[in-house]
């Protein structure tokens, strides 16, 4: 059975990933520092382990405050749930080489990105691939948390506080299209938005903690869109 199984190829297919990741995870490695309560090290531990952009930036704040551990989780539960969808989507397109103890290894490394170009592969994919594909953005996200945070003690206030909140600008960047294609996106946005207000000005809701507040945000709003508004996934006809 035919397979796409090169390492090689997997590098030169991660390597655009690995730049994109460099730029954003060098303005997480600012955020991080902003907080005032880890070192170095401390951010350059959290990419090289968890892999999750979204997550990680929830985690920093709740950490931060000093939040509990099951805040903590559940916040990362909510968050990375989608991985969970996209591993079974990969399983498919895994090669029959790929052994049991490998697809665990592989699922580490998975990202909106490295599923993006690993299912839109012609041929299976086989484990030297997918190592070779995680790789560099693995490398890149890493390496561009390191210098964020290093970056951070040499740079003035200003342009720390500025690139700390381009993270913010990426999220942006990610929701904007969506929402413009589907309204359903954007009222569930707008929903998630509103009831944050609500749990920042109203007196007794700001004591809950910031991960609780993100967690229920997000499921009320996609609960409530999901019910009353799902968007219809059009299934293409094969001609």
């Amino acid at each position: 059975m035919q397979e796409q199984n090169s390492f090689k190829k997997g590098i030169a297919d991660g390597m655009p990933i690995c730049f994109g990741y460099l730029s954003v995870s060098f303005a997480f490695g600012i955020f991080v520092m902003n907080q005032g309560v880890f070192k170095w090290f401390h951010a350059v531990i959290m990419s090289l382990t968890n892999l999750t952009s979204a997550g990680q930036l929830a985690a920093v704040p709740i950490i931060a405050l000093g939040g509990s551990l099951l805040e903590l989780a559940t916040a990362q539960f909510i968050i990375n749930l989608r991985y969970a969808l996209m591993s079974v989507s990969l399983s498919q397109k895994l090669s029959s080489s790929v052994r049991f103890i490998e697809r665990f290894i592989i699922s580490f490394a998975i990202t909106d990105e490295i599923y993006a170009v690993a299912v839109s592969n012609k041929l299976p994919v086989g484990t030297r691939y997918m190592v070779g594909l995680a790789t560099m953005p693995i490398l890149g996200w890493t390496s561009g948390t390191f210098l964020g945070a290093v970056a951070g003690n040499f740079l003035t206030q200003t342009v720390v506080v500025s690139l700390g909140v381009a993270i913010y600008g990426m999220f942006v960047a990610i929701v904007l299209p969506v929402a413009k294609a589907h309204k359903q996106t954007l009222y569930c946005v707008i929903l998630a938005i509103s009831l944050s207000l609500i749990f920042n000005f109203t007196p007794f809701l700001k004591g809950i903690g910031d991960g609780f507040i993100i967690i229920i945000c997000a499921v009320l709003a996609s609960a409530v869109f999901a019910i009353l508004k799902p968007i219809e996934i059009k299934e293409e006809e094969n001609e």
